[in-house]
């Protein structure tokens, strides 16, 4: 049924304020890496900070893989439920989980916590993305997955500077119980505005893990989790790189943050749009601006002005490279939307765990905080080689199947170019 413009306004703005405090609870780690290994790991800090700091990087792994965990296992067991009490079952485990990470007392229980809170991100994502997309019509599914990420890359201008501030000054453990205080206005939120939508009442699991057989979206996937690792292995140490390479005061963190979250942000808008217009021209330009900018980072990273263009520039390869990715799944995953819209969220995270690794591996291994850099180019590479071979399989597939009987077509969905 149709709703009122202001309905779907304030509709869309309570499932954009869950994106933000994902965002938050994702992103203000990366703030607060040497607070959190300072507390929980005090006596590997002690002994060596930069081993603390590698270490204390486990703890954006975990959440990383409770996203890819949570992801395709929520959406293919609850494609059939009703979405906004999806929804809503989801923020509730998201809000105990945080506000445990925030109590418990060692770094074993706070791994254990994280990984928890993440389960729901994925299909927290996928899930607001479709009730978004039915809720501005057809032909918009990028504008409406753009608006609800809208949330995580507003957060990475407001919401994880000022958290990672009152984090420096407060204490990490207070972040996070204003996340979880985020969370649970966003539960009231959802629950008084969002339309009540049905789920696919036809949706089984096997059907919905029936798009893992198509190979464009392993391919998919594949070019998510290895290209976006590569802003992954940089963004982690964000804070040592910016006090310990350029040179920059502790109290500067926040702003480079915000010069991230506001290239994140104008990539996502613009992305949506983009996208809307050709999927395969967005991924390319978003990917092939991630390599640029580590390029130029990884050269200009001692000036002040290198590491703020440089983030700014990643923040926007990301924002639109997300977008890309979730329309790009949900293109080659024929009926499997659910799915399709949520594993998106474990691409981008198993890119968070890569990167998060790999990065930590180096800097444990003493080679400073220009490594990660190093590591994340070469990650990058590969991701958009790998976009380079899923495209032109791609083509060939689709020329076959043009040239094979009707019958024998396999199960392909063309991509927008």
């Amino acid at each position: 049924m149709p709703y009122s413009p202001a309905r779907v306004r304030f509709a869309l703005l309570a499932l954009a304020l869950g994106g933000f405090g994902i965002g938050c609870t994702e992103f203000v780690a990366m703030g607060l890496l040497p607070d959190l290994a300072r507390d929980l790991l005090p006596d590997v800090y002690a002994a060596s900070p930069e081993q603390a700091n590698g270490q204390a990087g486990n703890l954006i792994a975990a959440y990383a893989l409770g996203v890819v965990v949570g992801a395709p296992t929520i959406a293919a067991f609850a494609a059939r439920f009703s979405r906004k009490r999806l929804l809503l079952v989801l923020l509730a485990v998201i809000t105990v989980a945080t506000l445990a990470a925030a109590v418990l007392p060692s770094f074993g229980l706070v791994f254990a916590a994280r990984f928890v809170a993440a389960l729901p991100h994925g299909a927290y994502f996928g899930v607001a993305a479709l009730v978004a997309a039915s809720l501005l019509g057809p032909g918009k599914r990028g504008q409406g997955t753009a608006f609800v990420m809208g949330g995580l890359t507003i957060a990475n201008v407001v919401g994880v500077p000022a958290i990672t501030w009152l984090g420096q000054h407060a204490g990490w453990r207070l972040a996070y119980v204003v996340v979880a205080a985020l969370f649970a206005l966003t539960f009231v939120a959802v629950a008084l505005v969002v339309p009540a939508q049905p789920g696919n009442p036809g949706a089984t699991v096997r059907g919905e893990l029936r798009a893992f057989r198509r190979s464009q979206v392993w391919f998919t996937l594949g070019v998510g989790s290895i290209g976006f690792s590569g802003l992954f292995a940089v963004y982690t140490y964000v804070s040592p790189i910016a006090t310990d390479v350029t040179g920059l005061p502790l109290a500067t963190v926040p702003i480079v943050l915000i010069v991230f979250g506001l290239g994140m942000t104008a990539g996502n808008f613009s992305g949506g749009w983009f996208v809307d217009r050709g999927v395969r021209r967005a991924l390319f330009t978003a990917f092939g601006g991630v390599v640029a900018a580590l390029v130029v980072l990884l050269l200009t990273v001692s000036t002040v002005a290198g590491l703020f263009a440089c983030c700014f520039l990643l923040g926007a390869a990301v924002g639109a490279g997300s977008i890309a990715l979730q329309v790009r799944l949900m293109d080659v995953a024929g009926d499997s939307q659910t799915i399709a819209a949520a594993v998106n969220h474990s691409a981008l995270n198993i890119g968070n765990t890569l990167g998060a690794a790999l990065g930590g591996a180096v800097v444990a291994a003493g080679l400073g905080y220009v490594a990660p850099i190093t590591v994340g180019l070469a990650l990058s590479i590969a991701g958009l080689l790998l976009a380079v071979v899923s495209f032109t399989v791609d083509a060939r597939q689709r020329r076959a199947a043009a040239a094979a009987p009707a019958e024998r077509a396999p199960e392909l969905v063309g991509d927008r170019a």
